[in-house]
């Protein structure tokens, strides 16, 4: 499993590309069981219609070398542009850009963030489920067990240290209360196993709207579960994560100085953006922009003993 299957890619980057920010967004923090940096090196395990396979990207200099291991090689490495950015259509961003000067300077000085397209939808919702209106760490450790409860290693150079996502159909068959004590309560579990159960439709989706659709149309997903899953799978720069927590307060305080924003607010803002909006979102991350906090962090919960 760990020779190479194709020879490696050579891509070339634009100026101002930035590798760690871009790839980054494929991982739940800096230990994500399947998608992490290991000696500068990115490596993304998945699943591809021809079998399991792992995408390694190394920079060197103004190129990315992509290699692919496992029987999928040839699927990633096909597709190893899109999962680093290259594949990000910038076009009319920077016109709806100098709109506004905070906007302005983001695409100046973080523009080199790109948006990845996986085309890899399944291992993405899963992440987006037990992301569902709980802490980081909360999610992060739900993910990270459930993966290492249906334990695949990866094909390639890192074997067990790198997993597999699940496959849906041992999510589905799964019965609801084995994902408790990982942290998951019943509503979550439940709307992972319908997922899982919808997923040969949703694989099959064509672009961002239809899987929008799809998504949503599955009791337990929401718009901003839909958006989270569509930003990095399909590459969308418009997809915005609606009901998000602390989205809306960052978005009004970056562009209007208000300390606080809901929904509505937010959309209001970043309506001279449609098309970029999830963009502009993504913008605001990778520079580090947060809304002032006020009051308590929200406490970390156990669903384990449930």
């Amino acid at each position: 499993m760990s020779e190479t299957a194709s020879p490696p890619r050579r891509l070339p980057l634009p100026t101002g590309y930035r590798f760690a920010a871009t790839v980054g967004q494929l991982s739940l923090g800096r230990h994500d069981p399947c998608a992490r940096f290991v000696d500068g090196d990115y490596y993304w395990a998945t699943r591809t219609p021809a079998g399991p396979a792992t995408l390694v990207l190394r920079r060197e200099a103004d190129t990315l070398l992509a290699t692919g291991f496992g029987p999928g090689a040839d699927w990633v490495l096909a597709q190893a542009d899109a999962v680093a950015g290259l594949r990000d259509d910038l076009t009319g961003f920077a016109e709806c850009a100098a709109s506004h000067p905070v906007v302005a300077r983001l695409a100046r000085s973080h523009g080199g963030v790109r948006l990845p397209t996986t085309r890899s939808l399944f291992p993405r919702l899963l992440r987006a489920i037990f992301e569902q209106k709980v802490t980081g760490i909360e999610a992060y450790r739900a993910y990270a067990a459930t993966v290492r409860h249906f334990r695949q290693p990866a094909p390639g150079p890192l074997g067990g240290r790198l997993l597999l996502p699940p496959t849906p159909e041992a999510v589905a068959a799964t019965p609801y209360w084995t994902f408790h004590p990982f942290g998951v309560e019943q509503r979550r579990a439940e709307t992972l196993r319908r997922a899982a159960a919808s997923a040969a439709r949703l694989v099959r989706c064509r672009d961002s709207t239809e899987a929008t659709a799809r998504l949503t149309a599955i009791a337990g997903i929401g718009p901003w579960t839909a958006a989270e899953v569509v930003r990095t799978v399909f590459g969308d720069p418009d997809a915005v994560s609606v009901g998000d927590y602390h989205i809306p307060n960052t978005v009004a305080w970056a562009l209007a100085g208000e300390a606080r924003g809901d929904d509505a607010r937010m959309l209001e803002l970043l309506a001279p953006f449609r098309g970029h909006r999830g963009r502009v979102c993504t913008l605001l991350a990778a520079a580090g922009v947060a809304a002032p906090r006020f009051g308590p962090r929200a406490p970390l919960r156990s669903f384990a003993s449930y």
